[in-house]
């Protein structure tokens, strides 16, 4: 979610002289700052994006708030709009979803079905998918520490495997050729292509219902076709995937959440 203003203030009219303008140091921009809210500190990342036309105060899906600069922008406005929306920031890091656990016990969605996670105490092996007292659950393998990165990577190759597969059929219907797919944990992407072929995905997509997983698919390749988001797009879009509304309307409602699981 974000939230943004006009970076253009209008100030009275001061005549400075050349010395004072000389002495006066101009506040450094820095690269964090804090906040209290209800009680709490929180950091605050801030950013200079070159392509900002106006202060932004937003909430990536995975990570704490960003506060976005324009190029020209100066902090004590930059400041200034950020405790102006002390409201706004409080609103929404109250729904936001807690980070889940990777660890033994944790609960991790499937493609779409929740597994528990259980701790096999074994040194060696894979992953599995199994059933305990007929509920789905994910056996790992290894030591407690490092059993959340052997989890991780096992879901980025299974990831990797249901997306190349959907991307190779939606780039059959549309004509075009995936030349390479690539996972990802972007914080707030789902996918980006280059006009090269070359299409990342993040891969906490399998977690998803497959139907998700399918439409970004199809997004990322209809790239390919359009690399724009117009009407054309769309339409293309949706001539290779009919029923390409349910899987972004999902992740519209969805995506944050899916965002707070993994590192």
């Amino acid at each position: 979610e974000v939230i943004a203003a006009n970076s253009r203030y209008n100030h009275p009219t001061q005549i400075q002289s050349p010395m004072n303008l000389f002495f006066r140091a101009k506040p450094k921009i820095p690269t964090s700052t804090v906040i209290e809210v209800d009680g709490a500190p929180v950091s605050v990342t801030v950013r200079i994006n070159a392509r900002a036309r106006s202060y932004r105060l937003s909430i990536p899906h995975s990570g704490g708030p960003v506060l976005t600069l324009p190029p020209h922008g100066k902090w004590a406005e930059a400041e200034a709009f950020l405790h102006r929306h002390h409201n706004w920031l409080a609103a929404r890091i109250k729904r936001a979803p807690e980070a889940s656990s990777f660890g033994n016990g944790g609960v991790v969605p499937l493609r779409g079905v929740e597994h528990r996670i259980v701790g096999t105490g074994r040194i060696r092996g894979r992953v599995e998918i199994s059933e305990m007292d007929g509920a789905p659950v994910l056996l790992v393998p290894g030591d407690p520490a490092h059993q959340a990165r052997r989890l991780t990577d096992w879901l980025k190759d299974e990831a990797q495997a249901d997306l190349v597969a959907r991307s190779a059929v939606h780039a059959a219907r549309l004509a075009v050729t995936v030349k390479t797919v690539k996972m990802r944990s972007q914080a707030s992407r789902w996918g980006s292509c280059s006009s090269s072929g070359n299409i990342n995905y993040n891969w906490r997509l399998v977690l998803a219902p497959p139907f998700v997983l399918d439409y970004v698919a199809a997004h990322e390749v209809a790239h390919l076709v359009e690399m724009n988001h117009s009407a054309a797009f769309w339409a293309t879009v949706k001539r290779t995937l009919p029923d390409m509304e349910k899987g972004r309307a999902w992740l519209k409602a969805h995506g944050r959440q899916l965002m707070a699981h993994g590192g």
